[in-house]
């Protein structure tokens, strides 16, 4: 990804001053691209909650193994929902990775992984990794579960965990200055999106004019993230009597209503109902609806009652 961003606080002579953020950790040649850091250490948070979740409701599950093929099918849903949104550009960026021909694999390969870095729906990679999860639910027969039924718990596991990966993951849009923060604002706490020499010190997208502030949105979508999994994790407790797949339904919902109304702060541009919705906010009512026909489904679905795993599981002491 490629920005700096500077946190700082507007002073009265127009001038932002603050802790600089920088895209890439630059060890020589070697650009090491910290939105890339920052999904790996969403990927950790949701390993660490989900094994949490596993361990207290007495679900033998590799957590470890789940959260990788979740994130990876996540991560090429999400290419693959941004990409497709735009035919046209991305048969002409394909036709720019094979420029150099066949005969040059390693220009194509890095001209690839340079496009295959930016660019990212959300929702492409819920979709994804949902049906990755469901699929693992299936394998795994969490507290004995199969069939559907394994598949739904699985998905009420993961509710908080997701909550948490979501906001840090976050973060990493914000370092990379992709578009994803909010409109310009005289608020203390905007932020300034580097306007630098090169695409390590560039913003993706800078704001318009290149000097303004704008709100950093991702970090209000990080703090509604932790809140949302803080009420998750406490709804998931075993001592609590939440149906089988209720809980999924209250994420779809309520990550649907923070996605929502963080949109009316964002720059994306707004292309229904005569221009006052984006894109994201469709998709974003669209999982609100998911979340309540979820949570009438299940309403009568009975509960699972289980006892909590030892501290660690066989799992994790075989993968440590």
């Amino acid at each position: 990804m490629t920005a700096s961003v500077n946190f700082a606080s507007r002073a009265h002579d127009r001038r932002y001053t603050g802790i600089c953020m920088y895209p890439y950790i630059n060890l020589g040649f070697a650009h090491i691209g910290t939105f890339g850091l920052m999904l790996w250490l969403a990927a950790v948070s949701g390993v660490f909650v989900l094994h949490k979740n596993f361990e207290r409701n007495g679900a033998d599950a590799d957590a470890i193994n789940i959260v990788t093929m979740v994130v990876l099918f996540g991560i090429i849903g999400a290419k693959l929902w941004h990409e497709l949104q735009n035919i046209p550009d991305l048969i002409g960026a394909w036709r720019d990775i094979l420029a150099p021909g066949l005969h040059h694999p390693t220009q194509v390969l890095f001209n690839f992984l340079h496009w295959f870095q930016a660019g990212f729906a959300w929702y492409g990679g819920l979709l994804a990794a949902v049906a990755m999860l469901m699929y693992q639910g299936v394998l795994s027969k969490p507290n004995g579960l199969t069939g559907g039924r394994a598949a739904l718990r699985m998905m009420d596991f993961a509710a908080p965990a997701a909550a948490i990966g979501y906001g840090v993951g976050r973060l990493g849009c914000l370092l990379s200055g992709d578009g994803d923060y909010g409109i310009n604002t005289t608020l203390p706490w905007g932020v300034h999106m580097a306007n630098g020499l090169t695409r390590y010190t560039r913003a993706l997208v800078l704001p318009n004019p290149p000097t303004a502030a704008v709100q950093p949105t991702p970090i209000y979508e990080l703090l509604f993230s932790l809140a949302l999994a803080w009420w998750l994790w406490r709804r998931g407790s075993a001592s609590k009597s939440v149906p089988l797949g209720f809980l999924t339904g209250e994420y779809l919902l309520l990550s649907g209503i923070g996605r929502f109304l963080v949109e009316f702060v964002r720059i994306n541009p707004k292309l229904y109902l005569h221009h006052t919705l984006s894109n994201a906010q469709v998709a974003a009512f669209g999982s609100m609806l998911c979340g309540v026909a979820m949570m009438i489904l299940t309403r009568r679905n009975g509960t699972v009652v289980s006892e909590s795993l030892p501290k660690v599981s066989k799992r994790i002491q075989t993968a440590t």
